[in-house]
């Protein structure tokens, strides 16, 4: 299914991408019905042709003359290369063709070639670097001096804005070959070396004589994909291959009106599961001429602080209430859990690969193997865990751009941060955050809402004031003198200002305010096509503070109104039973219905940190309130008439 997606004023087209799983699928050959393993290993044997032919490719052109002149645009005639990678490849004459006595059609090397195609051309970033990095290699790699950090940038395309997390783990790299060899890589070809080739089936390098993908029209969540497949792992001749219906059932992300696009299909623990491409019409997100406005700033156990505020046309700025925090201990503790344990499956195993010294008779073998079967499932475990971190606090983050009415959200940059100075444990703790990944998932929601995502310079976020932009003084919280850390921040301006609160809730407003005055200074990167403002000007920030509201004289004018003695309605004063002895009894205690015999599983259970859970001391989330399993250590601020305290383990500031 191809075409175009009607737009209307105001709209644009949004690619996006949506997992499914394919279940069965129908030979059209035989009407056999196959099984799901039957058809991952019919998946599985096309995969593996490809793969191979892939690996063949790649291995050939893995140098850095090849990989410039695909980076060149342009073939020895001096023509345009296509944007597709296999018709781009094809034009400079990179073929490839499949083991001896198999036959393959077309349309399969094409997506060998598009595979390979893509791996040749995200290298060039990486070689650009590593070139950079060797070129101006510093006196001590372990710490530059401002001049040379000034000649490895210049040294880089596009290094005047590149992170410098992102050259410190290139340098570190190539000190580590060095160590090793005793001598600098010649380029980041020796650094890599060829990559690992994935088992999968690139079905949009394909037409319709390989693959066809069509929407169910009387039911829009389903689909209907025919790709042709071999019936054995070495087909002889075009009848090994036939064509095969999948039935796909499509997620509720995807729209009705979408237009679907041919997936890519994957092998994962013996399932094929599909990556849906569907483009569809959503609203334009401005760059600029925003007036409501939300600001993230990001913490340690409380992941997320949060909060809108308002430009008027006076060019005076206000906040649009006090703010929202998104707190993540638990899941936190649960991956710093699953890190160690890592660690010392790591150390395990590369005992035993020592002690076996590569025989593969040797006894220590078997258990070596197990080893690294535990690792794979503790990186999977530690995957699944940030990624449904990032979702939440990606769609956490933009429901409050939503309901406030906002049109842009502002993010502290923090890709040159580096945790230091902290401890070791902290240190690792804040460095190994979903940032990243939040931000990521944070552009994929908020496109669908027209909301736009920029990314601010976080410098002198939490140290200044976000009413005057005096320099805060930071100390242990009034209401909390046992909790580790300076989270409270006082102005000492105190004739005019006076502000004093969480120095996460100062650093929102600050972030807000800097992205609303400098949305001229809005620009669109040309390497990711992401929103950035990059300089901070000092004119602009000098007007980026937040207007204290004023709420008048509150002197008492006049009697106080007398209240009643007894709450209206009549209300119970005593606890009453977790749950009743009969049917009709006394009302349950706290927010469960009087039509359950039994309390959620939540509000009767114990989870530690071995699990997913929040550690019990000093923070107790009452389970009836903030339900179960992930949400129960990942939740949004509570209402304001109910708070839940925040947790006694490392806190710190990332600003």
């Amino acid at each position: 299914m191809s075409g175009k997606v009607r737009l209307g004023e105001g709209e644009t087209a949004r690619t996006a991408c949506a997992r499914a799983l394919l279940r069965t699928g129908v030979d059209e050959e035989t009407g056999e019905v196959l099984s799901a393993a039957v058809l991952a290993r019919r998946v599985g044997w096309c995969a593996d042709l490809v793969a191979g032919m892939v690996g063949v490719l790649v291995g050939e052109h893995w140098n850095r003359v090849d990989v410039e002149v695909l980076a060149a645009g342009v073939d020895a005639g001096g023509r345009r290369l296509p944007s597709h990678a296999w018709m781009a490849l094809r034009r400079l004459g990179w073929t490839v063709a499949p083991p001896g006595g198999v036959r393959v059609n077309d349309r399969v090397v094409r997506m060998a070639q598009e595979q390979a195609g893509r791996a040749l051309r995200s290298v060039k970033w990486r070689a650009d670097v590593a070139a950079g990095v060797l070129a101006a290699w510093p006196a001590d790699p372990r710490k530059r001096t401002p001049a040379e950090w000034d000649q490895v940038r210049a040294s880089i395309p596009g290094g005047q804005h590149l992170p410098s997390s992102v050259i410190k783990g290139r340098t570190r790299q190539a000190a580590a070959f060095a160590k090793v060899n005793g001598r600098l890589p010649v380029d980041v070809f020796e650094l890599e070396g060829v990559p690992r080739i994935p088992r999968m089936l690139l079905l949009a390098a394909c037409d319709r004589q390989q693959a066809i993908i069509e929407r169910s029209d009387t039911d829009p969540g389903r689909a209907l994909l025919r790709l042709q497949l071999p019936s054995r792992p070495d087909p002889q001749t075009y009848r090994d291959w036939t064509w095969v219906e999948c039935p796909i059932r499509l997620p509720s992300t995807v729209p009705a009106s979408a237009v679907l696009h041919l997936p890519t299909l994957r092998l994962t623990d013996g399932k094929v599961r599909a990556d849906m491409a569907y483009t569809h019409a959503v609203p334009k997100a401005a760059r600029t001429g925003h007036t409501v406005a939300v600001g993230v700033d990001w913490g340690l156990n409380t992941l997320l602080s949060a909060g809108a505020l308002r430009l008027g046309q006076d060019g005076r700025i206000t906040a649009l209430g006090a703010g929202g925090q998104f707190r993540a201990a638990g899941v936190l503790a649960k991956q710093h859990r699953l890190r160690r344990q890592s660690e010392r499956l790591h150390a395990k195993a590369d005992h035993y690969q020592r002690l076996t010294g590569g025989d593969e008779r040797h006894h220590l073998v078997g258990k070596h193997a197990v080893i690294r079967d535990e690792i794979r499932h503790v990186s999977a475990r530690r995957a699944n865990l940030n990624d449904a971190l990032a979702w939440a606090a990606a769609r956490w983050t933009v429901d409050q751009a939503i309901a406030a009415g906002a049109s842009v959200i502002y993010v502290e940059d923090l890709r040159s941060m580096e945790a230091k100075g902290m401890g070791a444990t902290l240190n690792t703790r804040l460095s190994q955050q979903v940032r990243g990944q939040i931000v990521d998932r944070m552009r994929h929601v908020a496109a669908e809402a027209g909301v736009a995502v920029v990314t601010v310079p976080a410098r002198n976020t939490s140290k200044h004031c976000p009413q005057c932009l005096t320099p805060l003084q930071h100390r242990k919280a009034p209401d909390q003198p046992t909790v580790a850390g300076w989270k409270w921040a006082i102005c000492p301006n105190t004739g005019s200002c006076g502000w004093q609160g969480d120095r996460d809730h100062g650093a929102w407003r600050r972030i807000a305010a800097r992205g609303l005055t400098h949305q001229a200074k809005t620009v669109i990167d040309k390497t990711s096509g992401q929103m950035v403002i990059r300089d901070v000007v000092d004119k602009l920030e000098a007007t980026a503070v937040v207007t204290k509201i004023s709420r008048g004289d509150r002197s008492k004018t006049g009697p106080t109104q007398h209240k009643a003695t007894r709450p209206a309605p009549r209300r119970r004063r005593a606890p009453s039973p977790t749950r009743p002895h009969r049917r009709a009894g006394k009302r349950p205690e706290g927010h469960a219905p009087t039509d359950r015999t039994r309390l959620p599983r939540a509000a009767h259970r114990h989870q530690g940190v071995t699990t997913i859970s929040t550690p019990t001391t000093g923070h107790r989330p009452r389970g009836a309130a903030l339900g179960a399993g992930f949400h129960l250590n990942a939740h949004a601020t509570p209402p304001r008439w109910e708070t839940i305290p925040e947790t006694q383990s490392d806190s710190g500031s990332l600003s």
